[in-house]
């Protein structure tokens, strides 16, 4: 994208908001209210957990087990923070490797367990924008992530729901042939994306207002690859908290049903949803118990842990960027608001 010239003008209404007094004092209280609201959501998730079930559950699982998870997890977690890295290669954008996952991490840690409105997209437009991005380079980074994260889900799903379809439960009104044209389905859409990235003529696609820059084949690639070693990852995970007791695939294809579930209740955190299909699909072959206790420890694992530590790398994040602000402020003679 093409930088706006420092000598550009300012057209008159923009420079009005700014320059009018009323402005810093709705954007401070804007602010405290997106404060407020994060403390809340907090508060209410910590609040809607059993903590001593949670502890429970994971003394009975052997530490090995826990720290492969953990290990599990932040493999995950590191992988999924280069996915804005792609964003940064498709906009031009110059910010730093060490910035780009910072941000990525925190708003994947938030988006796991507050929401994506509150995660994957706040988080990203008020780090991105404190680090100087533009709103439309911001949106353009976000869809090429959810792009990659949801990419790789259609080619895993497709192939697990096709080669190793489950019974389902029959409320579900879905049979074991239906999952499995499903899955068909799925990596057929997969499909028609590399076919568009390799083949299109037009690189840039015009959906109502907005253009996505269709990537190259190689950049698809490279999405297909992360994505699909993240989802394998993510499922790992609660594979090896369930002592794998199930096969590896048959743990996985379960993770990719309760994703999609999550998604469509619009549940924050899927509390509830991924436990309720679980056990709907698995509870045949496993005890409920050991079933819920490692959810359990997989939410504290993959969800309570690296929110609390995103929690505190987005306040420290906060602390500099207000630090940064009175330098400049004092540097400029300007008070401080």
């Amino acid at each position: 994208m093409a930088s706006t010239p420092s000598s550009a003008v300012v057209p008159p209404a923009k420079a009005g908001r700014a320059g009018s007094p009323w402005w810093p004092r709705v954007k401070r209280i804007g602010t405290w209210i997106f404060f407020g609201l994060v403390a809340w959501l907090i508060a209410e998730q910590a609040r809607n957990i059993d903590w001593s079930d949670v502890l429970d559950s994971m003394s009975q699982i052997p530490w090995p087990n826990l720290l492969g998870a953990a290990a599990l997890a932040a493999c995950s977690f590191a992988l999924y923070s280069t996915y804005d890295l792609l964003g940064r290669h498709v906009t031009r954008h110059r910010l730093g490797t060490r910035s780009v996952m910072g941000v990525t991490f925190i708003s994947y840690a938030f988006n796991l367990n507050l929401g994506s409105l509150v995660g994957g997209v706040a988080f990203r437009y008020r780090l991105y924008s404190r680090l100087g991005l533009g709103n439309s380079t911001i949106t353009r980074v976000l869809g090429f992530s959810m792009l990659t994260n949801w990419f790789g889900y259609l080619v895993v799903a497709g192939i697990a729901f096709a080669v190793w379809p489950m019974s389902l439960p029959p409320s579900w009104k879905i049979d074991n042939e239906g999952l499995r044209l499903l899955g068909v389905a799925l990596v057929i859409v997969a499909a028609a994306y590399l076919a568009m990235c390799a083949f299109s003529r037009r690189r840039v696609l015009r959906v109502g207002k907005h253009e996505l820059q269709i990537p190259s084949l190689r950049m698809a690639l490279l999405q297909l690859v992360m994505s699909c070693t993240n989802w394998a990852l993510i499922g790992g995970v609660i594979w090896v908290l369930l002592q794998q007791q199930l096969a590896y695939h048959q743990v996985l294809a379960v993770l990719l049903v309760a994703a999609v579930a999550g998604v469509i209740t619009h549940v924050p955190a899927g509390l509830g949803v991924l436990e309720a299909v679980f056990v709907a699909l698995l509870s045949h072959q496993v005890t409920q118990g050991r079933l819920l206790g490692a959810l359990l420890a997989y939410r504290a694992v993959y969800y309570l842990i690296p929110l609390m530590i995103a929690t505190v790398a987005y306040l420290r994040a906060e602390w500099r960027a207000r630090q940064k602000r009175k330098a400049l402020q004092k540097l400029s003679g300007q008070p401080s608001p």
